[in-house]
């Protein structure tokens, strides 16, 4: 075999975006795929692309070897006798040989990587960290601003990452981060969706991201999914659902070997269910698994963008929500002024939210001064905020507080009925 042929295997994988490594135990989760016996080493591999001529492969990794590249086992590089033919190759029209490139799933990308349309644009890892980029750049707009002004950006972003999946031509590599991206992105766009609705729509998008994380078997993407979707559930009275998300992210994260950081989401979440079936002592437990796994959080090493907010601010203001759920107001009061106080700048979203839940819990408690004082800090910020919720909550404030016809009340009535401009009730 000739020296230019040996390279043709090797030039494959690589355009697969395969190392030898890589290679040998995507071959053997191809394997496994197929129900297939089959094996190959990473000296093996070695062997196949370096001799001359190389070893011809058993039948079985001859059946990988073509599922995983679309291509008959002679256009890898080996001497193929004829009654070793693969079906591959055999398959015609009109007598007109014709390849299959029946893959599926990543492998499809890999495919489509070996066999371009020459006529379509390439793209890389650069790309990747362009679009990856303009992701973390939502995460700032919906901090800073909320979730309407986030979901325009992130609907156009959506449009450009499928157009350059449909498209372009791209290494198997670059397909997944590709999908990875597209959905943590379907997340994104799912909380924006819990934060000012339509609340169909964001459930729609919680599982479109899960679909695609499943798809490329990353466990951390589909428990960003699932944490929101449980989010979304409650929102929708689906508590049913939003319980067994949680069981399901549990579980999803022992398999995936995720951190106390994401365990934490998890047990937040398993809180948030628990108080709204109010479930008191339910809600208990799983705010002490949050407790625990905060206190674990500073041996994670690579905490994923979408987790990063949970922390010991998260756990005051759900034990807040517990207590306000139980009908105790003054218990919660003390944990959302530490929630708002441990704000950090640059959560101006947050900020007012928790600030409003505070405003609120005063109000309840019969602290109506201060609930008041603490509301119109929310609307001192509120004009450069555009969140659903907040908008809700402060209709909600104002519903109390014309109840209670006093004149600070009926002022801050006021004052919310001109910033919300008719908002929802």
């Amino acid at each position: 075999m000739a020296g230019g042929t040996l390279g043709k295997l090797a030039s494959l994988r690589c355009a697969a975006g395969y190392t030898q490594v890589t290679f040998v135990a995507a071959f053997a989760r191809e394997a496994a795929r197929l129900g297939i016996d089959a094996s190959v080493s990473v000296r093996q591999l070695r062997r196949w692309e370096r001799e001359s001529p190389p070893p011809l492969p058993h039948p079985s990794q001859q059946a990988v070897l073509e599922a995983m590249f679309g291509l008959p086992l002679v256009e890898m590089g080996f001497d193929v006798p004829s009654h070793r033919y693969s079906t591959v190759e055999r398959i015609g029209d009109d007598g007109e040989v014709k390849r299959r490139a029946f893959v599926t799933g990543s492998g499809a990308i890999a495919a489509a990587a070996v066999l371009p349309n020459q006529q379509a644009p390439r793209v890389g890892a650069g790309e990747v960290a362009a679009f990856r980029a303009r992701l973390a750049d939502l995460y700032t707009v919906d901090h800073q601003s909320g979730g309407i002004p986030a979901k325009g950006r992130a609907e156009q972003l959506e449009q450009e990452i499928t157009h350059v999946l449909s498209r372009s031509i791209y290494t198997s590599r670059v397909g997944r981060d590709l999908q990875a991206a597209l959905s943590e992105l379907h997340s994104n766009q799912a909380w924006y969706g819990y934060d000012s609705g339509p609340i169909e729509q964001a459930r729609t998008a919680a599982m479109e991201a899960l679909t695609a994380a499943q798809l490329i078997d990353d466990g951390l993407l589909q428990l960003s999914a699932l944490e929101t979707l449980v989010l979304i559930d409650i929102k929708a009275d689906r508590l049913w659902e939003a319980a067994s998300a949680v069981e399901s992210a549990y579980d999803v994260a022992r398999r995936s070997g995720a951190g106390p950081t994401v365990h934490l989401v998890i047990a937040l979440r398993e809180a948030n269910v628990a108080t709204q079936a109010r479930d008191t002592a339910a809600a208990r437990r799983a705010l002490s698994r949050a407790l625990s796994y905060q206190s674990r959080a500073d041996t994670d090493t690579d905490v994923p963008h979408w987790a990063r907010f949970a922390g010991p601010i998260e756990i005051d203001y759900a034990t807040a929500d517990m207590y306000v759920a139980a009908g105790e107001p003054r218990r919660a009061v003390p944990f959302l002024r530490a929630a708002v106080d441990g704000l950090a700048r640059g959560y101006a979203r947050n900020t007012a939210w928790y600030r409003s839940k505070l405003a609120c819990t005063l109000l309840d408690a019969g602290e109506v001064e201060e609930a008041c004082a603490e509301m119109g800090s929310v609307l001192d910020a509120y004009d450069g905020i555009d969140s659903g919720r907040l908008t809700h909550r402060m209709h909600s404030f104002r519903k109390t507080a014309i109840a209670l016809n006093t004149g600070k009340t009926r002022d801050m009535s006021a004052r919310i009925r001109e910033a919300a401009r008719g908002g929802c009730a």
